[in-house]
């Protein structure tokens, strides 16, 4: 079974070099044939690339160092060494790379386009070839190859997802990432089912739009002090474009459990408070009186945008989408349904405003 792992250390060289040739032409009818030692080989890279299959580290459990093939040594006949062969090396996409000794951040993996050279192949030594002079015609040394790059790294792990939902344990969380994505979380009824967060696809518009869901496990009071389950998954809702603050309705203080949630993500990251929200009750089955919710509705309202759902029935989650794609998604949705008018919004030049 798959474990989720998001940070883990990680050693890695690149190739070292290879030697430059000493070697000496040789070639009938002719005694002293001057040096022909070629150069060696430059070494293997070790290059980072993002791997949109992969959502955890786990696969860096077993294997720790990681080593890219040295350089070929140079050969006779002014022929160089073969290159060694990089070695890539895939991460999920969200992944960054910390210098570990240094804690410097070295790279952030926010596309699936990117690549990045962690570490560079030591330089090919050069043959005798370059060594022959006026004071010595028949030089008979060169030079080794250098070392590769080598690295100490951290990799850590932060979830691309475009919405995050976050709220109390035992709120619902995974049956509404299951009823909504793609995804296949475990589902019980009690705290901490969620051990690690899930992330779902969620298809609009006919699959022409869509966008990723991320539910983070339960976070409690003190969460962002490290309380909890919190402060692991904390880092997986910070980039996401906006939040979906998901409460039991039976709960008996919304608005306290509201201010809760938003101090723990405030003091994590400040600027988590600045993304758009929806509130949404979840179990609004439990109770099946439309006038019950319409009364627990209007006293939670002065929060935000609220909504009523049942994600264990399935009420209301076309609802819910709909709100999302309007809170969140409403620029991109646009430019889906209409690239052209769009283009042509962003292609028009700016008027000279009447003196």
């Amino acid at each position: 079974m798959e474990s989720f792992v998001d940070e883990i250390a990680i050693e890695v060289n690149a190739g070292h070099g290879g030697a430059g040739s000493v070697h000496f032409r040789r070639e009938k009818y002719v005694e002293f044939g001057g040096p022909d030692g070629g150069d060696g080989g430059i070494g293997g890279n070790v290059i980072l690339r993002p791997n949109l299959s992969m959502y955890t580290l786990d696969k860096y459990l077993s294997k720790r160092k990681f080593k890219a093939e040295a350089g070929f040594p140079g050969v006779g006949d002014n022929c160089s060494g073969k290159k060694g062969e990089d070695l890539t090396l895939f991460v999920p996409l969200g992944t960054q790379i910390y210098d570990e000794e240094t804690g410097d951040l070295l790279f952030d993996f926010v596309s699936e386009s990117q690549e990045f050279v962690v570490a560079k192949g030591g330089r090919g030594g050069k043959g005798n070839t370059h060594f022959k002079s006026s004071t010595n015609q028949t030089p008979r040394f060169a030079q080794p190859g250098e070392a590769g790059e080598y690295k100490f790294l951290r990799l850590s792990l932060k979830l691309l997802a475009d919405v995050g939902i976050v709220g109390l344990p035992n709120a619902g969380k995974s049956t509404l990432i299951s009823k909504i994505t793609d995804a296949h979380p475990k589902i019980a009824g009690y705290a901490f089912t969620t051990l690690s967060p899930n992330l779902g696809v969620v298809k609009r518009r006919g699959d022409i739009f869509r966008f990723t869901v991320a539910d983070i496990p339960g976070i409690i009071e003190g969460a962002s002090m490290g309380i909890g389950l919190g402060l692991s998954f904390l880092r997986h809702i910070e980039r996401v474009k906006g939040i979906v603050y998901l409460f039991d309705a039976s709960s008996l203080d919304i608005e306290e459990d509201f201010k809760m949630l938003q101090n723990e993500l405030s003091t994590y990251n400040p600027e988590l408070l600045e993304r758009p929200y929806l509130v949404v009750l979840n179990k609004i089955d439990v109770w099946d009186d439309p006038t019950f919710t319409e009364d627990l509705i209007s006293k939670v309202k002065h929060l935000g945008t609220v909504l009523a759902i049942s994600a264990d029935r399935g009420t209301n989650l076309e609802t819910l989408l709909e709100a999302m794609d309007e809170t969140f998604f409403k620029a991109e949705i646009e430019k889906v349904l209409h690239p052209k008018e769009s283009k042509s919004t962003q292609e028009e030049p700016a008027q000279d405003e009447p003196i």
